[in-house]
């Protein structure tokens, strides 16, 4: 019996995508004349164009083209210098960079340490109430000279330059936004970054320019605008009459479909968007450890990668993906096995299963069902319940740390590429998506975070996801493959954060 069929018999229905029933090319193909314009879709609009008021990828997708950071990831994942040509720990509590110098904002203000001050204090002050959370060891930030900071912490955070490379490290014009005001900025952003801003027409769509100023060099492609198309259908159904050249965060279901069409290049890159099934373990059954492990016995994640995500994604056997600082290439995932989950329920005082929720964004239905139905093998009947991303972010993000239920399906970019950024949020008691209390779990958390060494901070990653697996407050899943389609006009390589920085692309007219 083949793997989708034995899945699809495990109570789960993958309903097919309503796609065009034919696609062909519209562009002028790869060998034609660059430097047009390239329209990208994504599945929702930015939140706000004020980069240190939001914290999700879809608004950062269009962010990092029109701002800069401190430090970037380059085409291989390395850290590499953008705004900062070099750093260094100048004590255990103190970073110096050194800046670039010349650089200036699309209005012509320096972009100086005064800036990089200016921005980094502006992300820490309640008053803006930024979501960002990655700076929470910084303190302050002192100017050295002109092109020479340094960043104050108060304790040492070993990978602070791996957070500036994203969120943490947009450099805003404080200038302009004295004279300004936080609104318009929002609305008219400026920063230092390959694309000006334009215009914005919401849930319609968001032009910018080529910057012919930028420091590494002019961008091949004149115009780039970004379209919201939450459809995926829609979104295909573009490509097709070339109103957009690349849809991006396509789901494996979506592609599959699109497979041999003429005109369309479908592509699949290594990712480390890593999902996860979440649990409370502060309340109901899943105090019981022995139920959570049957959970994890249960669920059939190679399954699952091959029947609903085509194969695009990888097994995360311990929350921290393969290709991140911290991964154990030793851990093994849960062996699967339904007699083994089914004696652990019974051992905990359910014999005949039990019954619980499952929470995701709708964005996320086909893998929510999949789990469920996996989790029905064993008499745990989860039923799901679907919020919209907006109302499923906002309850993620709220004090109540049981808004999302006993189980609920979350997945986190990790963009730092270290593991850190995948469990900061989620194991250490005392952090606002925690649902698990240990002080053995804090104390790695600990030495993780804030050791110098990273001999010592590897160690203390591998205790961690030996203790993870061993006490289950996750059901770890995959790392997805992120996955485009494009016209043949198009030409574009996404690094593995996945963050959308289109300065590399080019385009044909």
């Amino acid at each position: 019996m083949s793997r989708r069929r034995a899945l699809r018999l495990g109570a789960v229905a993958v309903p097919a995508l309503a796609v065009p029933m034919a696609l062909t090319g519209c562009g002028a193909g790869a060998g034609g004349v660059r430097g047009g314009v390239l329209r990208v879709a994504q599945a929702e609009d930015p939140s706000t164009l004020d980069p240190h008021k939001q914290g999700d990828m879809i608004t950062m997708n269009v962010l990092i083209n029109i701002f800069d950071t401190l430090t970037a990831r380059d085409a291989h994942g390395r850290l590499a210098p953008r705004l900062a040509l070099s750093w260094s720990a100048r004590s255990e509590n103190t970073w110096r960079f050194t800046l670039r110098r010349g650089v200036r904002f699309h209005n012509g203000e320096p972009c100086d340490a005064a800036a990089v001050k200016f921005s980094i204090e502006r992300i820490l002050d309640p008053a803006t109430r930024s979501p960002i959370v990655e700076l929470r060891y910084v303190k302050r930030v002192s100017v050295v000279d002109a092109h020479t900071v340094d960043i104050h912490t108060s304790q040492h955070d070993p990978i602070l330059p791996a957070k500036l490379s994203l969120f943490g490290g947009v450099v805003v014009p404080p200038r302009h936004i004295a004279k300004v005001g936080d609104e318009d900025f929002a609305r008219r952003p400026v920063g230092t970054g390959p694309f000006r801003f334009t215009s914005w027409r919401r849930d319609r769509e968001l032009k910018m320019r080529r910057n012919t100023g930028h420091f590494h060099g002019t961008p091949d492609v004149e115009e780039l605008v970004f379209t919201p198309l939450p459809n995926p259908a829609s979104a295909l159904a573009a490509l097709q009459s070339g109103e957009v050249d690349l849809v991006t965060g396509l789901t494996p279901d979506a592609a599959r479909q699109l497979s041999g069409y003429g005109g369309v290049e479908l592509e699949n890159h290594p990712g480390t968007r890593t999902a996860y099934l979440n649990l409370d373990t502060q309340v109901g059954s899943l105090r019981d450890r022995r139920v959570r492990q049957a959970l994890n016995h249960a669920v059939d994640v190679p399954l699952l990668i091959d029947a609903v995500l085509d194969g695009k994604a990888r097994e995360v056997p311990a929350m921290i993906p393969h290709g991140t600082f911290g991964f154990d290439e030793t851990l093994r995932p849960y062996r699967r096995s339904l007699r083994t989950a089914r004696r652990l329920l019974a051992d905990a005082g359910h014999p005949d299963g039990l019954s619980t929720t499952l929470t995701a964004s709708n964005t996320d239905a086909q893998v929510a069902e999949a789990i469920s139905g996996l989790l029905a093998r064993v008499g745990i009947r989860a039923r799901v319940e679907l919020l919209d991303p907006g109302t499923f972010s906002s309850r993620l993000t709220s004090k109540n740390r049981h808004a999302l239920g006993p189980l609920y399906l979350a997945a986190s970019s990790v963009w730092t590429l270290d593991g850190s950024s995948m469990l900061q949020s989620i194991v250490r008691s005392d952090r606002r998506q925690s649902r698990w209390k240990s002080e053995r779990a804090d104390h790695l958390i600990d030495r993780e975070e804030l050791s110098v060494s990273p001999k010592e901070r590897t160690k203390a990653f591998s205790e961690l996801q030996r203790l993870m697996l061993d006490e289950a407050p996750f059901v770890p899943l995959y790392q997805q493959d992120i996955i485009l389609a494009r016209t043949t006009r198009a030409q574009w390589t996404p690094i593995v954060n996945g963050a959308l920085a289109m300065e590399s692309a080019e385009v044909s007219r």
